[in-house]
């Protein structure tokens, strides 16, 4: 895999990079790894949420009251 960054991308990462006294690589992976593990998260919140609002709509709308 080739990942391409835009000059501003490539220097942003370069600082944060010898900021931690990581590779590039490194940090790049783990944002990786962050943003799959959250947005899998969310995903998952969402999915639920829709399944389960609707059983439990008439309670929600009486607390709501």
């Amino acid at each position: 895999m080739t990942l391409r960054l835009s000059d501003s991308e490539t220097e942003a990462l370069r600082r944060r990079a010898e900021l931690e006294g990581r590779s590039m690589q490194e940090v790049a992976r783990q944002a990786i790894r962050s943003y799959v593990e959250t947005t899998s998260r969310a995903e998952l919140l969402d999915r639920v949420l829709d399944e389960e609002i609707p059983r439990f709509r008439e309670a929600l709308d009486r607390l709501g009251e």
